[in-house]
């Protein structure tokens, strides 16, 4: 059963990239040939304050809508052979695996049937041996139903959403190879195979978000996406190097029996004798910063929404922003030996939920608001796997999964209702034109935002209670910041429900035409609102009550004492969260139901403030001036100076044009003039005899 669940989407994924294939060739066949095409300079030459990429609206449009004017080369191309079977197909087996993966949490979580499926023997080199095996335990039960619940809905989705799309197979091929490369991840029984997971996300990631290759924009969002990750994945292998010089092994259970004896060891780097454990978890982290869009590593996650809508459910929701905090939970016994790595755990992770929230705040394009809430909610996910309660972190991740998917599929079906336009600031008064999409968008706010009884009520507050019970030198520090982050979440939650979806339409041409998506949109967000609703309550006990022990046994090793603390603070302490998010969302009513006119005044009194919030703190700009333009400045002087010049100039073009030189001014002495040749002869004649009358021949 659980090799049906990881390998079928992989099937679907080849039967989709052959008929890809095969669509290509009927349509082409003397060869491939792609045209660059001028997108009519639409974000060319945008601001970097603009947070609308009209790139993206331009070539959206011309994918779904015809005949709007834009770049209608596109639309005249026509749809791949089999589009229609590569939907159905990739679909239909996402949906057995979704089903099997449901049956086997019920399996292994209250059966305590756990699994190690050996495949095959994979690295067999001296010490290291790595075989091919799937682990199956209560926690890898819980990422599958996460990942394939989620991806098969997006797939549903997808049918309606690209129904104009020319490429759909390619794109169909690559979603469900996407989803196979985190079910690898999820089920990995050592940290090569993780690492196999890790690196196929991030190129699935990198083919997705880039799908519209046409677009610069999009090519360079996936690029993005892809160096970025690899900054973090140079830590991330570091960190296996690390624990296979340590332990001997990179298999799991051969890790965690070695990790009490490892505790005070050190490792030696440059005469530096650094913690081993310490310094090993913190590589590790270090791949979970860059794969969840930690801070300072999180630049990539919001341009990711280049891609099609969703793929930035996909990617926000279920497979790659998870990966981390799945890395982090799984080697939960590394991490609870390491109580400094915790720290730091915990520190990025309150950094990350206040910074990208205040982000959130002022921005306007509808994806991009999600997208920074997705990151401001991963940073609450690494408080509690800072604070040891790790069974709660994955709490918030398998709710989070729900609402998040519902934001990103709900703000792509008014995306498509508005003509694919993607500026709150056109919106307003939708709820009269999609009322459905409003109800669903609205049931995944409350969720987003923690109002009480619904999936994230339980789990975000749980993170809360965990962070203030903690003994972690940054405990109070996370408190506080999530604290913060649960208000700022709740105003700018509502402030886009109300300028979409409340007051006058400002774009009265797209709201008279708007409407509601294809039935292929509707059923998901639909499932996913129920889904946002009754994934709190009847799992809370398992997640963050007392049934942790059994239901999560051997698979997370939680702080001892954590969750009985949590269930001993005050009861002001409790209800804060619930405070914040009521008074985030009386605060937004104000500014954009009662007195529209205050955000803009706020915003001139405090230019500065606004404009450092619109550009995302500057990081973009920080890293193009440490990074980026030194990089290039390295790269040209080393092309000009080094290459063109020192290896060029002194090499081989050197050489010959010395040669040529010479050659040159040579042949000019072969005139053809005799008296020019007795010239030369009588110099010859003369210095030789000079030669002789000095002696020097004689001897």
């Amino acid at each position: 059963m659980v090799q049906a669940i990881v390998f079928l989407p992989l099937l679907g994924a080849i039967l989709a990239g052959l008929i890809a294939l095969f669509g290509a060739h009927a349509r082409n066949p003397s060869g491939d040939t792609v045209e660059h095409h001028d997108d009519h300079g639409h974000g060319a030459h945008a601001h970097a304050s603009d947070t609308i990429n009209e790139d993206a609206s331009v070539v959206h449009e011309t994918h779904h809508e015809p005949g709007d004017g834009h770049d209608d080369h596109h639309v005249s191309e026509p749809p791949a052979a089999g589009s229609r079977a590569a939907e159905l197909i990739t679909t239909a087996l996402l949906f057995v695996s979704a089903a099997l993966s449901w049956m086997t949490l019920v399996d292994v979580g209250f059966m305590h049937h756990d699994m190690r499926i050996p495949l095959l023997p994979w690295i067999l080199s001296g010490d290291l041996q790595v075989y091919w095996t799937l682990r199956v335990d209560t926690l890898t039960a819980v990422m599958l139903v996460v990942v394939t619940t989620v991806s098969s809905l997006v797939h549903l989705y997808s049918i309606g959403y690209m129904d104009e799309d020319p490429n759909r197979p390619r794109f169909f091929g690559y979603l469900s190879l996407f989803t196979f490369a985190m079910l690898m991840l999820v089920t990995a029984d050592n940290l090569v195979q993780l690492f196999f997971g890790w690196e196929g996300v991030g190129l699935a990631s990198y083919l997705l978000i880039g799908f519209w290759y046409q677009k610069p924009s999009a090519n360079a969002a996936a690029i993005k996406a892809f160096v970025v990750n690899r900054v973090g994945d140079f830590g991330f292998a570091l960190g296996i190097f690390a624990i296979f010089l340590l332990a001997g092994s990179t298999d799991f259970e051969t890790i965690f029996h070695a990790a009490p004896g490892l505790t005070g060891k050190t490792i030696d780097f440059l005469g530096w004798h650094a913690d081993a454990l310490t310094l090993t978890c913190l590589l590790l982290f270090m791949g979970a910063m860059g794969k969840s869009a930690q801070f300072l590593l999180h630049t990539w996650l919001p341009d990711a929404m280049e891609g099609p809508t969703p793929v930035s459910a996909l990617i926000h929701a279920a497979t790659m922003v998870t990966a981390g905090v799945f890395m982090v939970a799984r080697l939960s016994p590394l991490f609870e030996l390491a109580p400094n790595a915790q720290a730091v755990v915990m520190f990025f992770g309150a950094t990350t939920a206040f910074f990208a929230a205040t982000i959130g705040l002022v921005q306007n394009d509808i994806k991009r608001i999600v997208a920074y809430s997705t990151c401001s909610q991963l940073g609450y996910m690494f408080v509690a796997m800072g604070a040891g309660a790790y069974s709660v972190g994955m709490f918030h991740l398998f709710t989070h999964a729900f609402f998040k998917a519902l934001l990103f599929l709900g703000s792509g079906s008014v995306i498509y209702a508005m003509h694919h336009e993607q500026d709150i600031r056109n919106m307003g008064g939708l709820w009269r034109k999609i009322p459905y999409t409003y109800a669903v968008m609205v049931v995944g706010t409350l969720a987003l935002t923690g109002f009480p009884l619904t999936a994230g009520y339980f789990s975000k507050d749980a993170i809360i209670e965990s962070a203030y019970a903690s003994h972690n030198p940054f405990a109070m520090y996370g408190f506080l910041m999530t604290v913060v982050a649960a208000g700022l979440t709740s105003f700018y939650s509502w402030r886009l429900i109300f300028k979409t979806f409340h007051g006058e339409p400002h774009d009265e041409h797209h709201y008279e035409a708007a409407h509601e998506a294809p039935i292929w949109m509707l059923i998901p967000i639909g499932v996913l609102a129920v889904g946002s609703i009754l994934a709190g309550f009847p799992f809370k006990e398992l997640f963050a009550g007392h049934g942790i022990e059994e239901f999560f046994r051997e698979s997370v090793k939680m702080n001892p004492h954590i969750i009985e603390e949590m269930h001993h603070i005050p009861e002001t302490i409790a209800f804060l969260p619930t405070v914040m998010m009521v008074l985030g969302f009386l605060v937004s009513y104000l500014f954009y139901i009662r007195r529209p006119y205050l955000p803009v005044e706020l915003a001139n009194t405090q230019p500065m403030l606004y404009k450092f919030l619109l550009n995302k703190w500057y990081f973009d700009e920080l890293y193009d001036i440490i990074f980026v333009r030194p990089a290039k400045w390295i790269g040209y002087q080393l092309w000009k100076k080094g290459d063109g010049f020192i290896i060029d100039g002194l090499g081989p073009d050197g050489v010959s044009a010395r040669v040529l030189d010479v050659t040159r001014n040579v042949v000019k002495i072969q005139t053809g003039y005799l008296y020019h040749y007795a010239f030369a002869m009588l110099i010859g004649a003369a210095g030789l005899i000079t030669w002789f009358m000095f002696g020097f021949g004689g001897q």
